[in-house]
Parts: structure tokens; sequence; C-alpha cells
């Protein structure tokens, strides 16, 4: 299983998300200083319940706890976007 692939599922087993992308986005950072290590650049999208009355900073704060160990090694950078299921109907 790939590294994105181990992400994508960790959050949605952990959040429950009713929709979700990881994309990898490692290949437009090459030769990046700070992703020397092996970390990856990834952009997510991610709709859960359990962003429902938390705010914005609240909901990506909760995205990186889930993914504290990833954050270590594996994930360099990541730019999320986070909906509640009423927010995501709603776009």
């Amino acid at each position: 299983m790939d590294r994105r692939t181990r992400i994508e599922a960790k959050l949605a087993r952990e959040l429950e998300t009713i929709h979700l992308e990881v994309l990898d986005e490692s290949h437009l950072h090459a030769g990046h200083a700070g992703a020397r290590s092996g970390g990856g650049h990834f952009r997510a999208t991610l709709v859960s319940s359990h962003f429902e009355g938390l705010s914005k900073l609240e909901a990506q704060r909760l995205v990186y706890g889930v993914l504290s160990e990833e954050m270590v090694q594996e994930i360099h950078a990541l730019s999320m976007t986070t909906f509640t299921p009423a927010q995501w109907a709603a776009r």
C-alpha cells in the first residue's frame, strides 16, 4: 500500500468520512529543501460529521491529530479543506 493510500485509509477510518480525496502533489515540489527527508506534499478534501460544531482551525487540528505519526516522517506538507456533511451538500 502506498503512502497516499495509507493516509487516506487512516483518515477514512478515524474520521468516518463520507467523502475523502487525498492527492499526492509531491512531484510538484521536486527538489524542495524541506522535503529531502522523504516526506511528501499532500492535498486533502474531507467531509465528516466529526467537524460539526468545530471552527475550520479546530477541524484542521483534528486532522493533524489523526495524522500525527505520519506528520513526523511521511508528510512534509498537508493542505486541506474540511466540510461538514451540510456544508458539502450546500456547495
